[in-house]
């Protein structure tokens, strides 16, 4: 028996917070990603059940690339770093299925 996923597409963005001084995604304007994906995913009528859903993550151990998001099943890592990167992230990716070349995280970026 082959299960469908509940979502056609997930995507987390990593949220993740250090006060000891080192860098992390939610210093590069994270939250404000996490928020504008969101709205734009709800504006285009994709949210919900069998659409996208937005999440937020904790650390995802990309720091390097950060701020990072991931969209599932995929698999595929993206820097964003403005809201013209999350609305072409949602346009191409989330819409239509094409991954945005430009914003991949480079295979070798981690921490």
């Amino acid at each position: 028996m082959t299960q469908s996923s509940y979502y056609k597409h997930h995507i987390f963005f990593c949220l993740n917070q250090r006060d000891n001084g080192q860098d992390a995604c939610a210093h590069h304007g994270a939250q404000a990603a996490f928020d504008h994906c969101k709205a734009q995913v709800k504006a285009a009528g994709l949210a919900g059940s069998g659409g996208v859903r937005v999440n937020k993550a904790g650390c995802l151990d990309r720091c390097a690339g950060g701020p990072v998001a991931v969209v599932y099943p995929e698999g595929v890592w993206y820097t964003v770093v403005d809201n013209t990167d999350v609305d072409e992230i949602v346009e191409n990716h989330l819409k239509h299925g094409q991954v945005v070349t430009r914003l991949l995280v480079p295979a070798n970026v981690g921490r």
